[in-house]
């Protein structure tokens, strides 16, 4: 997506990044839309100061609010493909392909699911971690039969660059 200038139409949320203090745009306010994945937007707004806004706020930036279709049967693909729906605000990359994923545990009781995740992030005290743990439970609650999601922020391993899929570096020019 080429950098869009839109002025918001309506008062709406929006994060920053990456401290994660959550400020109120007013309508009007012009934001330039600098990314659009995973249902979320990544703008600069005022004198650059980058900002997240939600899906649910996607009608203040004049697109429609894209509804999702819920899954029918639990699968552990399904797990990791909502996963790869959550993207680094900073980074046009998943969260899986960035290597944040530490771990992902499923346990299965009376035909309910479980799930455990360890994940990190590409900083330790980054602001964001609340907001993309929130989103990775946000997601993961969508699919059929889950009954608990506990998703834990590590900082033990250190993420480092080697973390990332091959193919994540190769996009970001870092392979060496």
């Amino acid at each position: 997506m080429t950098h869009q200038i839109v002025k918001l139409t309506r008062d709406c949320s929006a994060t920053e990044v990456p401290g994660g203090y959550v400020h109120t745009l007013a309508a009007g306010t012009p934001v330039v839309i600098t990314q659009q994945l995973g249902g979320s937007y990544t703008v600069t707004a005022g004198f650059g100061q980058l900002m997240r806004i939600d899906g649910k706020d996607a009608d203040a930036l004049g697109f429609t609010v894209e509804k999702t279709e819920a899954p029918t049967e639990f699968s552990d693909q399904m797990v990791w493909d909502q996963l790869k729906t959550v993207y680094d605000p900073e980074i046009p990359v998943n969260i899986v392909d960035l290597g944040l994923i530490y771990s992902c545990e499923i346990s299965e009781h009376e035909g309910a699911h479980d799930i455990e995740i360890s994940m990190t992030m590409t900083a330790p005290g980054c602001g964001m971690s609340q907001v993309l743990k929130d989103e990775v439970e946000q997601k993961l609650s969508q699919i059929p039969t889950v009954r608990q999601i506990h998703v834990e922020v590590v900082f033990d391993p250190p993420w480092t660059m080697q973390r990332m899929s091959e193919a994540t570096r190769l996009q970001l020019g870092l392979d060496y």
